[in-house]
């Protein structure tokens, strides 16, 4: 064999060996990313299980709560309408809910049991699957990126219970309401089943959980060079009108008083979203004019 071909050969055989190597890097990450999955799905069900256990409460206190009159919203809704009966509006007062919930399916009422425990299990789960997403991404972290990033299951998982109790005692309750009585025709009666009323409960509030996770995507965004405060301040604008939207669509009467109540929560975190940009922005630029100067 010439000497030509030997080197071809030693050279393929070593780019061979780095295509394996790097192949089995990849799958150990796969391997190390699944078992923090299953440890987070452990988890998930271990909670799951224990809703089980008060099942009862959680479907008609909880689930079924932003459906009764008597839910602690519209209480307070009355309340705000008698103590400021020339700024807000008679209708803002809540006192009934005219829907008719329905089952039509043989085994609704169980499956309805278990999605409702399973989603108990997912949202008291969410910071223990945080936390194993953090034991998965920490490694792959410098020190100092380690250092900034400490507090994100903290934050995060403190964000997401905001977000989910605003939209359980603020988007669900009003959203619920204007659902509920909106018809198109008086012919026509509002009649629905369970598991779109579920479905509409878990993503009115769920949804606004994730809305709130807003300021620590950003703080992402804005470290890797993506998001910048400039960016974000000239779409403030487009902002303030999709926010406007939401809130108009979401509450129960034309009141601008309403529409703020539900409005104002989500023009502070874009701001406070802004703010967060700009420290990083400004940590960034004085950390490069630190390094200029001694270069200089």
């Amino acid at each position: 064999m010439s000497d030509k071909k030997k080197t071809d050969l030693i050279g393929a055989i070593k780019e061979k060996g780095k295509t394996l190597e790097a192949e089995m890097s990849f799958f150990d990450h796969i391997d190390v990313l699944r078992k923090h999955l299953l440890r987070g799905l452990a988890v998930v069900v271990l909670l799951t299980i224990g809703a089980f256990w008060f099942s009862d409460f959680i479907f008609s206190e909880i689930i079924m709560g932003p459906k009764n009159p008597d839910f602690w919203t519209y209480r307070m809704m009355c309340k705000l309408t008698a103590a400021f009966p020339n700024l807000i509006s008679s209708d803002f007062c809540i006192t009934h809910i005219d829907a008719k919930i329905i089952n039509t399916e043989m085994a609704g009422q169980f499956t309805l049991q278990i999605n409702s425990c399973v989603m108990m299990g997912i949202i008291l789960g969410i910071p223990y699957l945080l936390f194993e997403i953090w034991l998965f991404i920490k490694p792959a972290l410098h020190d100092k990126e380690r250092k900034s990033a400490s507090g994100f299951v903290f934050f995060a998982s403190v964000l997401f219970f905001i977000g989910l109790m605003f939209g359980y005692f603020i988007i669900c309750p009003l959203s619920v309401n204007f659902l509920t009585n909106f018809t198109v025709s008086p012919d026509i009666e509002n009649t629905f089943t369970i598991s779109s009323y579920l479905s509409s409960v878990a993503t009115l509030t769920i949804g606004s959980g994730i809305i709130f996770q807003l300021p620590v995507v950003i703080y992402i965004l804005s470290k890797i060079g993506v998001m910048t405060p400039a960016f974000m301040r000239s779409s403030r604008r487009y902002a303030v009108v999709i926010i406007l939207i939401i809130a108009a669509v979401v509450t129960p009467t034309p009141d601008i008083i309403t529409m703020l109540v539900v409005a104002l929560p989500l023009f502070l975190l874009y701001e406070g979203s802004i703010f967060i940009s700009a420290n990083i922005e400004k940590k960034r630029n004085k950390e490069l004019y630190g390094v200029s100067k001694v270069n200089s």
